[in-house]
């Protein structure tokens, strides 16, 4: 029974030339021959991912989405350079194979990478999958022990110097995600006034303990061992990597974690299990990574705050491309739903302390 991640049809609107990347594979990675068939992963909404498949040899394409409009989270040349120097202090990265900034090869650049085998979860499990409480307990603990080791990478001495600035971090991310917002609202979309005068307002001091950050992390972005799915074997998506506040990326990835217990505002954003018997709740998360890495969660409210609101702008971005018909994946009509339940869910947080 199948429950490893599927390529399928490649969407309309989104193919790209089999004999343009042919005759690219043949020239940038050594020993490849054969047939060359693509196919699309149907999951996702940032940018698009081809399965690569040359005489046997599986490898895994990623381009920017059509009509972007955002250059820093789809700037496919950075991705590949922060693979590069990742990977051999990080090997749960895949291993980046070859990159072009050409865009008369597919319309855009784009690089490939080896393809990580095993499980990505999505909405719900599988058929033919389950956990025990104790080993959806262990995956939770897994994921939260993997992301403490990245926050615990040297930048430096991993040739990652390049990645960016500590210093003004979460003003930065603060000005700059109210910025896209702005940008992308439409008619029918939330102001977030009120969230958004608050995270300006409730900014921390720099961190002194700056890390590297993954920025989208979160269980579908993780892939799990087929034989021993607690275990997590590689992790993807490096896109929006950076240098940063570690909270900040605890509560970017906590804004993604649904309980079963949620009201149904926050259930239909949910797009990953972690509403299965025995998921830590994100309480249990957060005080889980502060025993691991000794930093204070104290005043975390404006973390998971933030996350929830960048997280709504990311929905927004993708439903504004849809709303003004620069796509027309239907797959993106009900996002703005989505945007609504993070306003609602931010505005508990702001107003009550939530978690």
């Amino acid at each position: 029974m199948q429950i490893t991640d599927k390529a399928g049809h490649v969407r309309p609107g989104e193919e790209i030339d089999p004999a343009a990347v042919k005759a690219f594979l043949q020239k940038n990675i050594k020993g490849l021959s054969g047939d060359i068939n693509i196919t699309q992963f149907p999951s996702g909404y940032s940018n698009l991912t081809y399965l690569v498949d040359m005489g046997g040899t599986k490898m895994v394409l990623r381009r920017p989405p059509v009509g972007a409009k955002v250059k820093a989270g789809h700037d496919m040349g950075r991705e590949y350079r922060v693979l590069k120097a990742l990977h051999p202090v990080f090997p749960y990265c895949p291993e980046p194979l070859a990159y072009t900034d050409d865009t008369s090869i597919i319309g855009a650049p784009f690089f490939v990478m080896e393809k990580l085998s095993g499980i990505i979860l999505r909405k719900d499990l599988p058929g033919g999958l389950s956990f025990s409480p104790d080993q959806a307990r262990k995956l939770c603990m897994s994921l939260t022990d993997l992301l403490a080791r990245i926050h615990s990478i040297d930048i430096k001495e991993a040739g990652l110097d390049f990645i960016g600035k500590p210093e003004g971090y979460v003003r930065r991310q603060v000005k700059g995600w109210i910025g896209r917002y702005n940008r992308a609202k439409t008619e029918d979309a939330p102001d977030f006034d009120k969230i958004m005068s608050w995270l300006e307002a409730e900014m921390p001091e720099d961190t002194d303990r700056p890390c590297l950050v993954h920025n989208d992390y979160k269980l579908d972005n993780v892939v799990l061992d087929s034989s021993w799915p607690e275990k997590i074997t590689g992790v993807l998506d490096w896109e929006m990597a950076t240098c940063g506040n570690p909270l900040m990326d605890l509560g970017n990835a906590l804004a993604y974690w649904v309980e079963k217990d949620d009201p149904e505002y926050m259930q239909i954003m949910r797009t990953m299990p972690t509403n299965i018997p025995g998921a830590m709740t994100r309480r249990e998360i957060l005080d889980y990574y502060e025993q691991k890495t000794g930093l204070s969660t104290e005043k975390f409210d404006f973390y998971y705050a933030f996350g929830l609101f960048r997280l709504a702008v990311i929905a927004q971005q993708i439903y504004y491309r849809y709303f003004n018909g620069i796509t027309t994946n239907k797959r993106f009509a009900p996002l703005i739903h989505v945007v609504k339940g993070l306003e609602k869910t931010a505005t508990r947080v702001i107003e009550s302390s939530w978690l």
